[in-house]
């Protein structure tokens, strides 16, 4: 096993050194990925660009090492990913996401930590019944919230909408596609009526993964579209939200995670 590279992510266990990190950032986003390990992370290495699946080893301002890596986007790829990582040892995920609000009381520019999501995704039912819980772990979840507290940023906790699409899945009709199924139409105002607060495309997966592999995961996202306004993103705040989301997640592991 030690010697192995696996296939996706493109390192194995013997490029991790003697000291391997057992937490990992997972972003959708490769770009995102590079921004944590720059920006973020201290004596960075890049371990692999892969299948446009980048990963970074870099340490936290107190010297534990970490890694950054990229999930692509969806459940599909990140299971692969998350599977791979598990495999080198990784034994805590954040996944570093952005999502589109469904609440009017969670603006743009904001952070949504998930506690759970309602899971509807194709990838998560190969990996447990569609009834297994989608449940964030507590411990990180709490490190999260008490991180975004102590910097001050606006931030909402609560059930998460992980779904498979982009589009019709989040029931956009601005789109290739503006047919919407009946399944679908008014499936944003039902799960609004239910208290959910974010759209997103992988935290459902990730926790299903998390209870059936063992490990521990969380998210935290920044909101770049307001669904109750338009289906948009709003890209003058997105950078905001997205740094936001990244500080908190850089502060939890660092003060939280022991």
């Amino acid at each position: 096993m030690t010697n192995k590279r696996f296939y996706h992510i493109g390192f194995g266990q013997e490029d991790l050194g003697k000291s391997p990190p057992e937490i990992a950032l997972l972003s959708g986003d490769r770009d995102r990925t590079r921004l944590i390990a720059e920006n973020y992370l201290q004596d960075v290495r890049l371990l692999s660009q892969n299948r446009g699946l980048d990963s970074y080893l870099g340490y936290l301002p107190n010297h534990r090492p970490i890694l950054s890596t990229t999930s692509g986007m969806g459940a599909p790829s990140l299971s692969i990913v998350v599977n791979e990582l598990v495999q080198v040892g990784i034994r805590r995920i954040i996944r570093i996401g952005t999502c589109g609000s469904i609440q009017p009381d969670v603006p743009v520019g904001s952070i949504v930590i998930s506690s759970a999501a309602l899971c509807r995704q194709g990838a998560a039912n190969d990996i447990a019944p569609i009834e297994y819980p989608a449940a964030a772990d507590p411990f990180l979840t709490v490190a999260l919230v008490k991180a975004a507290q102590e910097l001050k940023f606006e931030h909402y906790l609560g059930i998460t909408a992980s779904v498979d699409t982009f589009y019709e899945g989040q029931e956009r009709i601005d789109s290739a596609n503006p047919y919407v199924m009946r399944s679908l139409r008014g499936i944003t105002e039902e799960y609004r009526r239910l208290n959910i607060l974010n759209y997103e495309m992988e935290c459902g997966t990730l926790f299903k993964m998390a209870g059936v592999y063992q490990f521990a995961a969380a998210a935290v996202c920044g909101v770049v579209a307001q669904r109750t306004v338009d289906e948009g993103i709003v890209l003058e705040q997105k950078d905001v939200a997205i740094e936001n989301a990244i500080a908190t997640a850089i502060h939890a592991v660092t003060h939280y995670c022991v």
